[in-house]
Protein backbone atom coordinates (compact mmCIF):
# COMPACT_ATOMS: atom_id res chain seq x y z
CA UNK A 1 0.00 0.00 0.00
CA UNK A 2 1.35 3.38 -1.03
CA UNK A 3 0.41 5.61 1.91
CA UNK A 4 1.39 8.77 0.06
CA UNK A 5 -1.51 8.51 -2.39
CA UNK A 6 -4.05 8.90 0.42
CA UNK A 7 -5.02 12.53 1.08
CA UNK A 8 -7.71 14.46 2.90
CA UNK A 9 -10.33 13.76 5.55
CA UNK A 10 -13.69 12.10 4.89
CA UNK A 11 -16.54 12.67 7.35
CA UNK A 12 -19.79 10.70 7.36
CA UNK A 13 -22.61 13.27 7.59
CA UNK A 14 -25.33 11.09 9.08
CA UNK A 15 -28.92 12.05 8.35
CA UNK A 16 -32.14 10.46 9.50
CA UNK A 17 -35.40 11.09 7.67
CA UNK A 18 -33.82 14.11 6.00
CA UNK A 19 -32.48 15.67 9.19
CA UNK A 20 -28.72 16.07 9.66
CA UNK A 21 -27.47 14.60 12.92
CA UNK A 22 -25.36 16.81 15.15
CA UNK A 23 -22.54 14.28 15.41
CA UNK A 24 -21.74 14.70 11.70
CA UNK A 25 -21.53 18.47 12.08
CA UNK A 26 -19.32 18.02 15.15
CA UNK A 27 -16.98 15.77 13.17
CA UNK A 28 -16.76 18.28 10.34
CA UNK A 29 -15.62 20.84 12.93
CA UNK A 30 -12.99 18.44 14.28
CA UNK A 31 -12.03 17.44 10.75
CA UNK A 32 -11.29 21.07 9.88
CA UNK A 33 -8.96 21.28 12.87
CA UNK A 34 -7.12 18.11 11.87
CA UNK A 35 -7.03 19.18 8.21
CA UNK A 36 -5.19 22.39 9.11
CA UNK A 37 -2.35 20.31 10.58
CA UNK A 38 -2.19 18.22 7.40
CA UNK A 39 -2.85 21.09 4.97
CA UNK A 40 -5.69 19.04 3.49
CA UNK A 41 -9.42 19.51 2.90
CA UNK A 42 -12.51 18.02 4.56
CA UNK A 43 -15.05 16.13 2.47
CA UNK A 44 -18.47 15.28 3.89
CA UNK A 45 -20.26 12.14 2.68
CA UNK A 46 -24.05 12.45 2.44
CA UNK A 47 -26.01 9.25 1.80
CA UNK A 48 -29.78 8.84 1.48
CA UNK A 49 -32.76 9.54 -0.75
CA UNK A 50 -34.10 13.01 -1.56
CA UNK A 51 -31.41 14.51 0.65
CA UNK A 52 -29.26 16.42 -1.87
CA UNK A 53 -30.54 19.77 -0.54
CA UNK A 54 -28.73 19.12 2.76
CA UNK A 55 -25.32 19.46 1.07
CA UNK A 56 -25.40 23.28 1.31
CA UNK A 57 -25.81 23.04 5.09
CA UNK A 58 -22.74 20.81 5.32
CA UNK A 59 -20.72 23.39 3.39
CA UNK A 60 -22.00 26.09 5.73
CA UNK A 61 -20.83 24.05 8.74
CA UNK A 62 -17.28 23.81 7.40
CA UNK A 63 -17.03 21.07 4.77
CA UNK A 64 -14.82 22.00 1.79
CA UNK A 65 -16.78 19.64 -0.46
CA UNK A 66 -19.70 17.25 -0.18
CA UNK A 67 -20.04 13.93 -1.97
CA UNK A 68 -23.74 13.11 -2.33
CA UNK A 69 -25.21 9.72 -3.14
CA UNK A 70 -28.94 10.33 -3.55
CA UNK A 71 -30.47 6.97 -4.40
CA UNK A 72 -33.65 5.04 -3.66
CA UNK A 73 -31.54 2.12 -2.40
CA UNK A 74 -30.51 4.37 0.49
CA UNK A 75 -34.00 5.57 1.45
CA UNK A 76 -33.96 3.29 4.51
CA UNK A 77 -30.72 2.42 6.26
CA UNK A 78 -29.38 -0.89 5.00
CA UNK A 79 -25.91 -1.97 6.06
CA UNK A 80 -24.95 -3.50 2.71
CA UNK A 81 -26.27 -0.64 0.58
CA UNK A 82 -24.60 2.03 2.72
CA UNK A 83 -21.37 0.02 2.81
CA UNK A 84 -21.28 -0.30 -0.97
CA UNK A 85 -21.85 3.45 -1.39
CA UNK A 86 -19.34 4.56 1.25
CA UNK A 87 -16.68 2.04 0.19
CA UNK A 88 -16.96 3.20 -3.42
CA UNK A 89 -16.40 6.79 -2.34
CA UNK A 90 -13.37 5.78 -0.26
CA UNK A 91 -11.89 3.85 -3.18
CA UNK A 92 -12.43 6.87 -5.42
CA UNK A 93 -11.30 9.65 -3.07
CA UNK A 94 -8.58 7.69 -1.23
CA UNK A 95 -8.84 9.69 2.02
CA UNK A 96 -6.14 9.55 4.66
CA UNK A 97 -8.68 9.74 7.49
CA UNK A 98 -12.33 8.65 7.78
CA UNK A 99 -14.49 9.84 10.71
CA UNK A 100 -17.88 8.35 11.58
CA UNK A 101 -20.20 9.15 14.48
CA UNK A 102 -20.47 6.40 17.11
CA UNK A 103 -24.26 6.32 16.85
CA UNK A 104 -26.33 3.15 16.51
CA UNK A 105 -26.04 3.52 12.75
CA UNK A 106 -22.36 4.48 12.77
CA UNK A 107 -21.36 1.61 15.03
CA UNK A 108 -22.95 -0.78 12.55
CA UNK A 109 -21.56 0.87 9.43
CA UNK A 110 -18.00 1.65 10.56
CA UNK A 111 -16.73 -1.92 11.13
CA UNK A 112 -18.25 -3.13 7.86
CA UNK A 113 -16.50 -0.39 5.88
CA UNK A 114 -13.15 -0.90 7.60
CA UNK A 115 -13.32 -4.62 6.83
CA UNK A 116 -14.18 -4.00 3.19
CA UNK A 117 -11.38 -1.45 2.85
CA UNK A 118 -8.97 -3.75 4.73
CA UNK A 119 -7.96 -1.20 7.30
CA UNK A 120 -8.25 -0.71 11.06
CA UNK A 121 -10.96 1.00 13.08
CA UNK A 122 -10.68 2.61 16.50
CA UNK A 123 -14.13 2.78 18.07
CA UNK A 124 -15.72 5.24 20.51
CA UNK A 125 -12.91 7.80 20.45
CA UNK A 126 -13.02 10.80 22.76
CA UNK A 127 -9.94 12.61 21.40
CA UNK A 128 -8.31 12.93 17.98
CA UNK A 129 -4.96 14.59 17.27
CA UNK A 130 -2.30 14.64 14.56
CA UNK A 131 1.02 13.21 15.75
CA UNK A 132 4.58 14.26 14.99
CA UNK A 133 4.74 11.89 12.02
CA UNK A 134 1.41 13.19 10.68
CA UNK A 135 -0.42 10.05 11.81
CA UNK A 136 -3.85 10.19 13.48
CA UNK A 137 -3.69 9.69 17.24
CA UNK A 138 -6.99 8.12 18.26
CA UNK A 139 -7.66 8.14 22.01
CA UNK A 140 -10.40 6.12 23.64
CA UNK A 141 -11.19 4.75 27.13
CA UNK A 142 -9.95 1.22 27.75
CA UNK A 143 -10.22 -1.43 30.48
CA UNK A 144 -13.69 -0.33 31.51
CA UNK A 145 -12.79 3.35 31.34
CA UNK A 146 -10.01 3.06 33.93
CA UNK A 147 -7.36 4.36 31.53
CA UNK A 148 -7.12 6.13 28.19
CA UNK A 149 -5.42 4.35 25.28
CA UNK A 150 -4.02 6.18 22.24
CA UNK A 151 -4.06 4.03 19.10
CA UNK A 152 -2.41 4.55 15.72
CA UNK A 153 -2.79 2.82 12.35
CA UNK A 154 0.68 3.17 10.77
CA UNK A 155 0.53 0.63 7.96
CA UNK A 156 -2.95 0.94 6.42
CA UNK A 157 -5.14 3.67 5.00
CA UNK A 158 -7.54 5.18 5.57
CA UNK A 159 -7.16 5.67 9.30
CA UNK A 160 -10.69 5.14 10.59
CA UNK A 161 -12.37 6.20 13.80
CA UNK A 162 -15.86 6.34 15.25
CA UNK A 163 -16.38 9.26 17.64
CA UNK A 164 -18.99 9.59 20.34
CA UNK A 165 -21.66 12.27 19.87
CA UNK A 166 -21.21 15.36 22.01
CA UNK A 167 -17.43 15.01 22.35
CA UNK A 168 -16.44 17.43 19.57
CA UNK A 169 -17.73 20.95 18.89
CA UNK A 170 -19.38 21.95 15.65
CA UNK A 171 -18.40 25.17 13.91
CA UNK A 172 -20.63 28.22 13.67
CA UNK A 173 -22.79 28.03 10.56
CA UNK A 174 -21.54 30.31 7.77
CA UNK A 175 -24.14 30.67 5.01
CA UNK A 176 -21.64 32.52 2.79
CA UNK A 177 -19.08 29.71 2.74
CA UNK A 178 -18.48 28.17 -0.68
CA UNK A 179 -17.63 24.55 -1.50
CA UNK A 180 -17.94 21.85 -4.13
CA UNK A 181 -20.92 19.49 -4.26
CA UNK A 182 -20.33 16.23 -6.14
CA UNK A 183 -23.19 14.00 -7.34
CA UNK A 184 -21.68 10.53 -7.01
CA UNK A 185 -23.33 7.63 -8.86
CA UNK A 186 -23.19 4.07 -7.51
CA UNK A 187 -23.81 0.83 -9.39
CA UNK A 188 -25.31 -1.17 -6.53
CA UNK A 189 -24.87 -4.93 -6.45
CA UNK A 190 -28.41 -5.90 -5.45
CA UNK A 191 -27.47 -9.59 -5.23
CA UNK A 192 -25.63 -8.84 -1.99
CA UNK A 193 -28.55 -7.01 -0.40
CA UNK A 194 -30.15 -9.89 1.48
CA UNK A 195 -32.15 -7.88 4.02
CA UNK A 196 -35.53 -6.33 3.23
CA UNK A 197 -37.34 -3.93 5.54
CA UNK A 198 -41.00 -4.91 5.58
CA UNK A 199 -42.27 -2.36 8.06
CA UNK A 200 -41.05 0.38 10.39
CA UNK A 201 -42.77 0.76 13.74
CA UNK A 202 -41.75 3.83 15.68
CA UNK A 203 -41.80 3.88 19.45
CA UNK A 204 -44.87 5.77 20.59
CA UNK A 205 -43.09 7.48 23.48
CA UNK A 206 -40.72 10.22 22.41
CA UNK A 207 -37.27 9.62 23.83
CA UNK A 208 -35.45 12.38 25.64
CA UNK A 209 -32.21 13.41 23.93
CA UNK A 210 -29.97 14.45 26.80
CA UNK A 211 -27.17 15.39 24.40
CA UNK A 212 -29.22 18.38 23.20
CA UNK A 213 -30.06 19.75 26.67
CA UNK A 214 -28.58 23.06 27.82
CA UNK A 215 -29.24 22.19 31.47
CA UNK A 216 -28.89 18.67 32.84
CA UNK A 217 -29.95 17.63 36.33
CA UNK A 218 -28.24 14.30 36.85
CA UNK A 219 -28.66 11.84 39.71
CA UNK A 220 -26.52 9.00 40.99
CA UNK A 221 -26.62 6.33 43.67
CA UNK A 222 -27.01 8.96 46.38
CA UNK A 223 -30.40 10.00 45.00
CA UNK A 224 -31.88 6.70 46.08
CA UNK A 225 -35.06 5.17 44.71
CA UNK A 226 -37.63 6.24 42.12
CA UNK A 227 -39.03 8.97 44.35
CA UNK A 228 -35.63 10.63 44.47
CA UNK A 229 -35.33 10.67 40.68
CA UNK A 230 -38.91 11.95 40.39
CA UNK A 231 -37.82 14.96 42.47
CA UNK A 232 -34.90 15.49 40.11
CA UNK A 233 -37.35 15.54 37.20
CA UNK A 234 -39.39 18.20 39.01
CA UNK A 235 -36.25 20.26 39.59
CA UNK A 236 -35.17 19.87 35.96
CA UNK A 237 -38.59 21.05 34.77
CA UNK A 238 -38.41 24.13 36.97
CA UNK A 239 -34.95 24.93 35.56
CA UNK A 240 -36.00 24.32 31.97
CA UNK A 241 -33.66 21.37 31.74
CA UNK A 242 -33.68 17.59 31.45
CA UNK A 243 -33.13 14.91 34.11
CA UNK A 244 -30.39 12.35 33.48
CA UNK A 245 -28.56 9.74 35.53
CA UNK A 246 -25.38 7.83 36.20
CA UNK A 247 -25.12 4.10 35.52
CA UNK A 248 -26.09 3.28 39.13
CA UNK A 249 -29.70 4.44 38.63
CA UNK A 250 -29.93 2.74 35.24
CA UNK A 251 -28.72 -0.58 36.67
CA UNK A 252 -31.22 -0.20 39.50
CA UNK A 253 -34.04 0.10 36.96
CA UNK A 254 -34.97 3.61 38.06
CA UNK A 255 -34.36 5.23 34.66
CA UNK A 256 -33.93 4.07 31.06
CA UNK A 257 -30.52 3.75 29.42
CA UNK A 258 -31.23 6.62 27.02
CA UNK A 259 -30.90 8.98 30.02
CA UNK A 260 -27.49 7.62 31.10
CA UNK A 261 -24.43 9.88 31.13
CA UNK A 262 -20.99 8.30 31.06
CA UNK A 263 -18.67 5.91 29.30
CA UNK A 264 -21.38 3.29 28.74
CA UNK A 265 -24.06 5.96 28.21
CA UNK A 266 -23.94 9.28 26.37
CA UNK A 267 -21.42 12.09 26.25
CA UNK A 268 -22.99 15.46 27.06
CA UNK A 269 -21.83 19.07 26.95
CA UNK A 270 -24.57 21.24 28.56
CA UNK A 271 -24.18 24.81 29.72
CA UNK A 272 -24.89 23.68 33.29
CA UNK A 273 -24.54 20.15 34.70
CA UNK A 274 -25.95 19.36 38.14
CA UNK A 275 -24.52 16.20 39.71
CA UNK A 276 -26.70 15.06 42.61
CA UNK A 277 -25.37 12.11 44.60
CA UNK A 278 -22.81 11.16 41.94
CA UNK A 279 -19.44 10.07 43.31
CA UNK A 280 -17.52 10.96 40.14
CA UNK A 281 -16.00 7.71 38.87
CA UNK A 282 -13.84 8.13 35.76
CA UNK A 283 -16.47 6.32 33.68
CA UNK A 284 -19.01 9.03 34.51
CA UNK A 285 -16.59 11.93 34.19
CA UNK A 286 -15.72 10.79 30.66
CA UNK A 287 -19.29 11.59 29.67
CA UNK A 288 -19.74 15.05 31.20
CA UNK A 289 -16.40 16.68 32.05
CA UNK A 290 -16.65 19.03 29.03
CA UNK A 291 -19.77 20.70 30.47
CA UNK A 292 -19.47 24.49 30.68
CA UNK A 293 -20.33 24.69 34.39
CA UNK A 294 -20.52 21.74 36.80
CA UNK A 295 -22.35 21.93 40.13
CA UNK A 296 -21.84 18.91 42.40
CA UNK A 297 -24.07 18.18 45.38
CA UNK A 298 -23.02 15.26 47.60
CA UNK A 299 -23.04 14.42 51.28
CA UNK A 300 -19.54 12.90 51.00
CA UNK A 301 -17.03 15.76 51.07
CA UNK A 302 -14.35 13.39 49.72
CA UNK A 303 -16.32 12.45 46.58
CA UNK A 304 -14.08 12.66 43.45
CA UNK A 305 -16.78 14.66 41.62
CA UNK A 306 -15.76 17.75 43.57
CA UNK A 307 -12.37 17.68 41.85
CA UNK A 308 -14.07 18.30 38.50
CA UNK A 309 -16.79 20.70 39.63
CA UNK A 310 -16.90 24.50 39.45
CA UNK A 311 -19.13 24.64 42.51
CA UNK A 312 -19.54 22.00 45.19
CA UNK A 313 -22.10 21.64 47.98
CA UNK A 314 -21.76 19.11 50.81
CA UNK A 315 -25.31 18.57 52.00
CA UNK A 316 -28.22 16.15 52.45
CA UNK A 317 -29.89 15.56 49.07
CA UNK A 318 -33.21 14.59 50.64
CA UNK A 319 -33.60 18.09 52.03
CA UNK A 320 -31.74 20.06 49.35
CA UNK A 321 -33.70 19.01 46.26
CA UNK A 322 -37.19 19.86 47.63
CA UNK A 323 -35.78 23.12 49.01
CA UNK A 324 -34.39 24.12 45.60
CA UNK A 325 -37.70 23.31 43.89
CA UNK A 326 -39.58 25.45 46.41
CA UNK A 327 -37.18 28.39 46.14
CA UNK A 328 -37.21 28.37 42.33
CA UNK A 329 -41.00 28.36 42.31
CA UNK A 330 -41.03 31.30 44.74
CA UNK A 331 -38.61 33.24 42.55
CA UNK A 332 -40.78 32.61 39.47
CA UNK A 333 -43.92 33.72 41.31
CA UNK A 334 -42.29 37.02 42.27
CA UNK A 335 -41.58 37.93 38.63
Amino acid sequence: MNLNEYKGILVFAEQREGVLQNVGLELIGKGKELAQSLNEKVTAVLLGYNIAHLAKDLIAYGADEVVVVDSKELSIYDTEAYTQAFSSIINNKKPEIVLIGATTLGRDLGPRISSRCETGLTADCTMLEIGENKELLMTRPAFGGNLMATIICPDHRPQMSTVRPGVMTRLTKDEKKQGNIIDFKINFDHSKMKVKVLNIIKEAKAKVDITEAKILVSGGRGVGAQSGFDNLELLANELGGVASASRALVDAGVVNHDRQVGQTGKTVRPDVYFAFGISGAIQHLAGMEESEYIIAINKDKSAPIFGSSDLGLVTDLGKTIPYLIEEIRKAKAEK
